[in-house]
């Protein structure tokens, strides 16, 4: 599924969902919790749709980093991959680079690929091998980083977004409370606890949809990281093995 797609598509059923949730709201007990948001007025309804929507990528991030970990635990397969190589076996080393299919696996399989190729063209330049090899590491990573951070810079956009919608619906809500202090005579009671009403809910509910999407962005940006990491060092330690000609 295309990217433009995906967003669009969770914008249109997370807001429904949304609308249909605040709509459901409004005919809750007057002393419910959920009658308390609903005064919070319209504006709540894209708070709760900006949160869905970073539940939503939560999900969506958790499953491809668990599918792009691969089967099996990475650090015993790295270890695995480097007795191979050392072996000088690395038919099997690509046997299992294919079985593992991870992002990881992806990008030494490259390497070994490349290696591979090297010795049926009878390449013997070390510096020439080395520079292959680290080429192979660079245009696999280059295909693999996008699968690894996609979303990422929708997420940290709903977590800005969330809290300048939740901005806006406190400043709405205070127009209204002062609207109502305005009033000629006694001020309206009503009036003005619903607009306060309203302006706290809707800075709440930025507030929490801010504090989800950053604490997010910044959980998968980690794992992201150690990913790079990992691929940096076994990607390191194969090409040096290769490329010095220690594999038996």
């Amino acid at each position: 599924m295309k990217q433009g797609f995906f967003t669009g598509l969770l914008i249109i059923v997370t807001y429904a969902v949304s609308l249909g949730f605040y709509a459901w709201m409004g005919t809750t007990p007057p002393e419910s919790m959920f009658h308390a948001v609903w005064k919070g007025g319209p504006v709540v309804s894209v708070l709760m749709a900006l949160i869905m929507m970073v539940i939503a990528y939560i999900v969506e991030r958790i499953i491809a980093l668990n599918k792009a970990s691969g089967k099996g635990n990475i650090p015993q397969f790295v270890q695995s991959l480097k007795q191979d190589i050392e072996n000088g076996s690395i038919d099997e080393a690509i046997a299992k680079c294919d079985d593992h299919q991870s992002s990881l696996s992806a990008v030494l399989r490259a390497v070994l690929d490349r290696y591979r190729k090297m010795v049926s063209m009878n390449v013997t330049d070390r510096d020439k091998k080395i520079s292959e090899m680290e080429k192979a590491v660079e245009e696999a990573t280059v295909m693999e980083m996008p699968l690894l951070e996609k979303n990422l810079v929708a997420i940290s956009t709903i977590a800005s977004i969330s809290t300048m919608v939740g901005l806006l619906g406190t400043t709405l809500g205070m127009i209204r409370a002062f609207a109502a202090m305005a009033t000629s005579g006694a001020p309206d009671a009503v009036q003005l606890s619903m607009g306060i009403s309203e302006a706290l809910f809707n800075t709440a509910l930025g507030i929490v949809g801010g504090i989800m999407g950053i604490v997010t962005y910044n959980v998968f940006t980690n794992k992201v990281d150690h990913f790079n990491y990992m691929i940096d060092e076994a990607a390191f330690y194969i090409i040096q093995t290769l490329g010095t000609g220690k594999t038996q």
